[in-house]
């Protein structure tokens, strides 16, 4: 067992986080920071604490794939699809700030992440109704991501709100050119499958998405832009909603995400970067996600070349997402988790003092 002297437990990932939110508080004068972030863990826990009645009611139970870790295999019919209670909520609040700001940023935002939350929930719904644990097919599933965030590209572009200068800090930017374009494709694209990669262990991709959303929100307030604060709210009020949320799903898990949250999570995070031009900040303290999905990359292209060289393809790893290379080296689920969540913490740091430093 962890020592709970030495261990990032939630309690202490939460008040971790709330207590830097307080700071926040105090430097950048607004005590939205906190109440957002509190209002909406609140409102997280409580709903999934009521809907998991209703997932297991329905019957909406989590398929585990044969290729995956034997160990896994006890999580088979753990209650899915709970992503809803982290998407819906966000949405509402999207619904509701646009009522009060009009802004057409914020619809851009609320059609990039109801369409990607459509997506995953029709993804797991097939995974259940199939009884295994793939619901769209790969090719079909990247071609729909790919619509959805070449429209939302267009409609931000048409909007004034892709900026090829991709701010490094106030005295330093990155004139991108036309290959801002993939560059916010990939972003949206890219992270959305990442978080969906990460979240293959108790806590890990609702932890680390209640860290980087932090991270984000606080990237955003040191802007100091008063267009954009709005925006850094939205950022806390996801990471109370992924916090609430962490109660349910840290380890053992009593609910899991599916891709109804983590397909949309990462589109979130991608779109809220674009609209505010945080790529810089959000590249570094998405670590985490970005890593998952290269050891995936690299396991998938080293094993492709040495087959085709040595006629019997080798890997890298032992298993991808590369969460589940430390498993097989005997590392206990949780233990993974918090270090992962520790590196996480440590990424906001390193991109908040870049931000401000460089």
């Amino acid at each position: 067992m962890i020592g709970k002297t030495r261990s990032l437990t939630v309690t202490s990932l939460f008040f971790l986080i709330l207590i830097s939110l307080i700071v926040n508080s105090y430097i950048f004068k607004n005590l939205l920071i906190v109440n957002f972030f509190l209002i909406f863990s609140l409102i997280s826990s409580v709903i999934t604490k009521y809907g998991l009645k209703i997932i297991k009611q329905l019957n909406l139970l989590q398929n585990i794939r044969e290729e995956g870790p034997s160990l896994h295999f006890y999580k088979k019919n753990t209650p899915t699809m709970g992503g809803i209670f982290i998407i819906l909520p966000f949405l509402l609040l999207l619904l509701i700030v646009n009522n009060s700001f009009d802004s057409i940023g914020i619809l851009l935002l609320f059609f990039c992440t109801i369409s990607f939350f459509i997506l995953g929930f029709l993804d797991d719904y097939l995974s259940i109704k199939n009884k295994n644990n793939t619901g769209f097919k790969s090719n079909e599933k990247f071609i729909l991501q790919t619509l959805i965030a070449v429209l939302f590209i267009i409609f931000a572009s048409q909007s004034n709100y892709i900026n090829p200068l991709i701010t490094i800090s106030d005295n330093w930017s990155i004139d991108t050119n036309i290959i801002i374009f993939p560059i916010c494709f990939l972003t949206v694209v890219g992270l959305s499958n990442a978080v969906n990669l990460t979240d293959g262990l108790d806590g890990l991709a609702s932890g680390c998405s209640s860290i980087v959303f932090f991270g984000l929100g606080t990237e955003i307030f040191i802007k100091s832009q008063k267009e954009l604060i709005i925006y850094g709210l939205i950022s806390y009020a996801m990471s109370g909603l992924c916090m609430g949320f962490l109660n349910y799903n840290k380890y053992p898990a009593k609910i899991f995400m599916g891709d109804t949250g983590s397909l949309t999570i990462g589109a979130t995070l991608g779109s809220i970067s674009i609209l505010t031009n945080s790529f810089f900040t959000l590249f570094i303290i998405s670590g985490i996600f970005i890593i998952e999905a290269l050891s995936v990359i690299i396991q998938v292209g080293f094993f492709k070349i040495t087959k085709k060289i040595f006629k019997n393809g080798k890997r890298v790893f032992l298993m991808t997402p590369i969460h589940h290379h430390f498993e097989l080296m005997g590392i206990k689920e949780e233990k993974i988790v918090e270090n992962f969540w520790k590196a996480n913490i440590l990424l906001i740091i390193l991109g908040i003092v870049l931000k401000i430093n460089l």
